[in-house]
């Protein structure tokens, strides 16, 4: 039996493909609150990670990752990132992109700082963005 309710939501989202996922995990990569809040809402990313194989049965509990982006804008590729050195972007297909800023060689530079430096940030981010 169709609740009134249901089916109202569903005409208003017409094109769109409501789904629930019961009992799944959400891991949450977030920029402005250490965890999320209460009806607040956050602009980002949401992946599926893996539907789990345990005892060679498929394990039906999806797993999630959130990542937020920073704050809106209209920009074609999200800032997931944004270091000393590097920043990361996602691209439309959901791939990584580490971009380089400018850098200055000034008379204190140091090829092996600078190198140093990209290695941290780039291994920090990647650590927080995909996992171990």
């Amino acid at each position: 039996m169709e609740d009134k309710n249901t089916k109202k939501t569903a005409n208003n989202h017409k094109g769109w493909h409501n789904n629930t996922d019961l009992g799944c995990e959400v891991k949450t990569i977030l920029h402005s609150d250490k965890r999320m809040r209460t009806s607040k809402e956050y602009q980002g990313v949401l992946r599926l990670d893996a539907e789990a194989i345990v005892d060679e049965f498929l394990c039906r509990d999806p797993h999630y990752t959130f990542v937020e982006t920073l704050p809106w804008s209209m920009k074609r590729n999200p800032r997931l990132f944004n270091g000393k050195f590097i920043s990361i972007t996602r691209q439309a297909d959901g791939s990584l992109r580490p971009n380089f800023k400018p850098m200055r060689t000034d008379k204190d530079f140091s090829i092996e700082h600078y190198a140093f430096g990209v290695y941290r940030e780039l291994h920090k981010a990647l650590k927080g963005l995909i996992g171990e």
